[in-house]
């Protein structure tokens, strides 16, 4: 019989009021064994193994390697420009951040930004 924890907790409740050998011929679990739960239930509590860093989560890498498509395709456009629209294609995220990813990859800001060159305007 599998007992969920509420049920647990109303027989540890219990085992304090009934004496040990009544408590054996009605309950199936030994106070032990609810002491052992108990133990497990705790330490299970306070382990913080699985906690994640603290802060904002890492921006995907296909967001990054768009953002930077974006930014190499469009040489006029800046990070505000970028961030309208990847919002119109349904990211969320900030422009401060899409500008600290083109700063980060050296792409300064658009209007210090150099535009096509002639081979470029040529090919196009």
């Amino acid at each position: 019989m599998r007992y969920e924890p509420a049920d647990r907790l109303w027989l540890a409740a219990l085992s304090h009021l009934i004496p040990r050998p009544q408590w054996e011929k009605v309950f199936p679990v030994t106070p032990a064994t609810l002491l052992a739960r108990h133990r497990k239930l705790v330490a299970r509590k306070w382990n913080y193994s699985r906690h994640r860093r603290p802060g904002r989560p890492p921006t995907a890498a296909a967001v990054k390697d768009l953002i930077l498509r974006m930014a190499a395709d469009n040489p006029g456009w800046g990070h505000r420009r970028i961030h309208g629209e990847l919002t119109r294609l349904g990211h969320k995220i900030a422009a401060s951040t899409i500008w600290n990813i083109l700063n980060r990859a050296g792409i300064g800001p658009a209007p210090r930004r150099s535009g096509p060159t002639w081979k470029q305007f040529l090919t196009a």
